[in-house]
């Protein structure tokens, strides 16, 4: 009996080793795997394409925005504003300078105010806050101006910082010049297509929109909503 039970057993651990080693083979047979003729690594590159981009933040055309742009809605904008800066006639100086009267403004010499060093050094080579330089400070003034002590955020979005611009023109500033709107660009000919023998020679085209002889044309770098220390001043 004894011997029965041991055939038995021996038996079932031979089955088993057949079936692991049968499995094995399987295995191998099912999956096996030809080794590249040559080693290496695939590097998946991404396509880059400018399809979509968005359009470069510069600065508009001064002559064709401002006469169209919302001083209200402008004004309302510049609410976020008066924890630090008053927009009184009386030019009253708060955390930051007043802002009465600031387009064109000389930087850094609103009356009574303590500029930090960072406006005193943007203020010997700008002679004027022009349109361009208000739209670049307003977007980030950190980025526009490293250092400054205003931590306000920035207006990203284009359009409020073009009615914001408006409504402090209106607001001390209305004999600061609005640029000539530029004109319009002549289409180019298609391709094989005679040009136009009317056309007016380049030397007569209309010049192109200056900003105002009063402002430094010269801009620096230009980028939302949090507030605290002098503006443009």
């Amino acid at each position: 009996m004894a011997d029965l039970t041991f055939n038995k057993i021996a038996g079932a651990v031979l089955a088993t080793g057949f079936v692991i080693f049968g499995l094995q083979n399987a295995t191998h047979i099912l999956f096996e795997q030809t080794p590249p003729a040559k080693a290496g690594y695939a590097i998946a590159v991404q396509e880059t394409s400018d399809e979509g981009a968005a359009p470069a933040d510069v600065p508009p055309d001064w002559g064709t925005v401002l006469p169209k742009a919302d001083v209200a809605a402008g004004q309302t904008v510049t609410q976020k504003c008066q924890s630090c800066h008053m927009f009184d006639a009386a030019g009253t100086n708060a955390t930051g300078p007043g802002l009465y009267g600031v387009v064109g403004r000389p930087p850094g010499t609103h009356a009574g105010y303590t500029y930090d060093s960072a406006m005193q050094d943007f203020a010997k080579t700008h002679t004027a806050w022009t349109y361009d330089l208000l739209y670049q400070f307003l977007k980030a003034p950190q980025t526009f101006m490293p250092g400054t002590k205003m931590t306000f955020v920035g207006l990203t979005e284009p359009k409020d910082r073009i009615n914001v611009i408006a409504y402090l023109r209106s607001n001390g500033s209305p004999s600061y010049a609005i640029p000539a709107p530029a004109p319009a660009k002549a289409a180019t000919p298609a391709a094989g297509a005679p040009a136009d023998s009317n056309a007016a020679p380049a030397s007569n085209a209309a010049p192109s929109a200056t900003t105002p002889t009063a402002t430094n044309a010269t801009t620096t770098p230009s980028g939302q909503s949090a507030h605290a220390g002098a503006e443009p001043g």
